[in-house]
């Protein structure tokens, strides 16, 4: 497979440099499509996005890559704030930035959306008529039914660490931070049993990236339902429900599958939330949804 040269772009969102990278197939015709793309809960792009970027790129789609503002490679202080409005926020501005690419056909956007990111492009899609398509990899999509998997003890001690954060910030003070993944019963965001060790598995040998965000998204996580946009979208949708899913529960991704309409394509795959990123799962899940994408992004 030719990897298609990619390059470090930058845009802005409300102000903020977003900073990510753009995959642009070495073809000659046509504007091309593009794909939108970025990471789930505290995660950066460099955390295998790269991966899917090339397939999708290796299929004649441009891909651009991002990272939210306060992670990774974008601008934005206090670093590791989380906020739900803000990073649907910079969804829309890299839509912005993407449609107006040279060599660019605006009218096939597609997002690809992952875990926590695979919930913000449902609600994206939803509000956007410029989206011509979706994918939504292992979603996040209720988190009144993610929050148990948590525990009772440890959402409870995320919930304090939560106030504390909120106090810091009217103070200006630096977060209150929580651990992003941590073994079960730990206080963390995420602490099923294969989380901290499925997780860090994503993240490059020699690349640093902080287990821990500001606290006030404790708040918001278990009150986040972006599985009720989906039945607003009226573009083609891939669902990729992993069945065994410690962290985004399938059977509640699946009922709101079974309430939208015929749009969305359901993918079932007996993995749990971090096999879908590395092989031998990585390979089937990546085929499918870049026939997906080249099917449904194909010029009118």
């Amino acid at each position: 497979m030719t990897t298609a040269p990619r390059s470090d772009i930058e845009f802005q969102s409300d102000g903020s440099t977003i900073r990510g990278w753009l995959y642009r197939p070495a073809t000659t015709g046509d504007a091309l499509p593009v794909v939108v793309m970025a990471h789930g809960l505290g995660a950066v792009k460099e955390m295998r996005l790269d991966a899917f970027a090339e397939r999708f790129a290796a299929a004649g789609i441009a891909v651009v890559v991002f990272d939210y503002r306060h992670f990774g490679a974008s601008d934005g202080e206090p670093r590791q704030l989380l906020s739900i409005g803000r990073q649907l926020a910079d969804w829309s501005a890299a839509i912005d930035y993407a449609a107006t690419l040279d060599g660019i056909d605006s009218s096939r956007i597609a997002l690809f959306g992952t875990s926590f990111s695979g919930g913000h492009v449902l609600r994206v899609a939803a509000q956007d008529r410029r989206i011509a398509a979706v994918v939504a990899q292992c979603p996040f999509t209720d988190g009144p039914a993610s929050a148990p998997g948590v525990g009772l003890r440890p959402l409870l001690a995320v919930a304090t660490r939560a106030v504390l954060d909120l106090g810091a910030a009217v103070l200006r003070r630096p977060p209150v931070t929580v651990p992003l993944t941590g073994k079960p019963g730990e206080t963390a965001l995420m602490n099923a049993p294969d989380v901290a060790t499925g997780y860090n598995a994503l993240v490059p040998a020699g690349f640093t990236h902080p287990n821990a965000v500001a606290s006030r998204i404790g708040l918001a996580v278990p009150l986040y339902r972006p599985g009720r946009s989906l039945r607003k979208i009226e573009v083609p949708v891939f669902l990729g429900v992993c069945l065994n899913d410690s962290v985004a529960p399938a059977r509640r991704t699946l009922r709101y599958a079974a309430a939208a309409g015929p749009n969305v394509e359901v993918h079932e795959y007996p993995t749990g939330h971090f096999d879908i990123y590395v092989s031998p799962d990585f390979d089937k899940v990546v085929a499918d949804e870049t026939t997906f994408l080249v099917e449904h992004l194909r010029p009118s």
